[in-house]
């Protein structure tokens, strides 16, 4: 894709002009996708917790899982983008993508 085309986000909406491509490990993309799976199934197991009225310290512990394998794909995905995307944009001089990947992580923390 040329960095003056545009492409549809995550709603299928417009989302302007793309500034750099991504390119993703297919390995790491798989690592990812697991991690947020079993975050998944903590999930629900929580939320099966809540309905069969087990005791709030048993979900508490469970919520704790749920948050560790977030945590831990959020900091996948950091490195994962630092080592890829990030250098990408920056060999193109696209520092607005580094700024913006900045705010996100800002976020996150």
């Amino acid at each position: 894709m040329r960095k003056d085309q545009t492409h549809a986000g995550h709603t299928g909406q417009e989302a302007g002009p793309v500034r750099h491509s991504h390119h993703h490990d297919p390995e790491e993309k798989k690592r990812q996708l697991n991690r947020i799976s079993r975050a998944i199934g903590h999930l629900n197991h929580v939320k099966g917790m809540i309905e069969d009225d087990v005791d709030c310290a048993d979900v508490l512990m469970q919520l704790s899982a749920v948050n560790a394998a977030l945590r831990g794909l959020g900091k996948q995905i950091i490195s994962e983008h630092m080592t890829h995307c990030i250098s990408h944009a920056i060999e193109d001089g696209d520092m607005t993508a580094v700024e913006d990947f900045q705010k996100a992580v800002d976020k996150f923390i």
